[in-house]
């Protein structure tokens, strides 16, 4: 029997990146890094699928990156991906972005205290810390933060820091701990994790804040 087919979309920062393991080992591509996913995740999945001369039906588990990230993008991703498993009849499977960085640099080798960071914009970030020995284990749940904030936690402690929001600020971060150089969420990971996931019906988004129009609108309401 052949290894199961796994496809893998992740739309929750700035680049859109598809993925899919099999037979063929693992195939992971970048498809747009200018927050344009609406255009091109499902062009990227069937141009993916195509190279490997695999249908829809043949893939077993879809796995999407459900957050935190860019509103946008969350949703573009996770009903993408639902409809996707809909049509094909293959299983759902969720990750986040922020335990996607930390499996990654686990499986790099790096070990000790790691804090994911992805870029939340408005001078903000989604951050999480894991603790990376014989496996990945999160030391708190995902919140959103200040740079600043996540400076004053863990300054005098040994920590890395992963993530595109590691890179944004990293002139701030760089001072408290090592910087990772990994940005977009690492589709290798979720296609790892898929294989250990319970299937689900429904995936929802982690958004952890509301959207920035929403949040433009709450604020030109309360200078009236």
């Amino acid at each position: 029997m052949g290894r199961v087919i796994i496809l893998a979309m992740e739309t929750a920062t700035s680049a859109c990146a598809v993925g899919l393991s099999g037979d063929f080992g693992v195939d992971v591509r970048v498809v747009n890094t200018e927050r344009r996913h609406g255009e091109h995740l499902m062009a990227g999945v069937a141009a993916l699928l195509d190279s490997h001369g695999i249908s829809a039906r043949d893939v077993a588990r879809v796995v999407v990156d459900r957050g935190p990230g860019l509103f946008t993008g969350l949703r573009v991703g996770v009903a993408s991906a639902l409809a996707f498993a809909q049509a094909s009849g293959a299983e759902l499977v969720a990750v986040t972005s922020l335990e996607m960085l930390a499996h990654s640099a686990h499986a790099r080798g790096v070990r000790g205290d790691l804090v994911a960071v992805v870029d939340a914009r408005r001078h903000e970030v989604f951050a999480q810390a894991f603790t990376l020995e014989s496996g990945v284990a999160a030391l708190d749940e995902a919140q959103v933060m200040t740079p600043a904030e996540l400076v004053e936690r863990w300054r005098g402690c040994r920590v890395r820091f992963s993530g595109d929001g590691a890179a944004r600020y990293a002139e701030l971060l760089g001072p408290v701990g090592e910087i990772e150089d990994e940005t977009v969420p690492p589709l290798a990971a979720a296609l790892a994790l898929a294989s250990e996931r319970t299937p689900s019906h429904e995936v929802t988004p982690l958004y952890l804040r509301d959207a920035d129009a929403v949040a433009n609108f709450t604020t030109r309401e309360a200078h009236r």
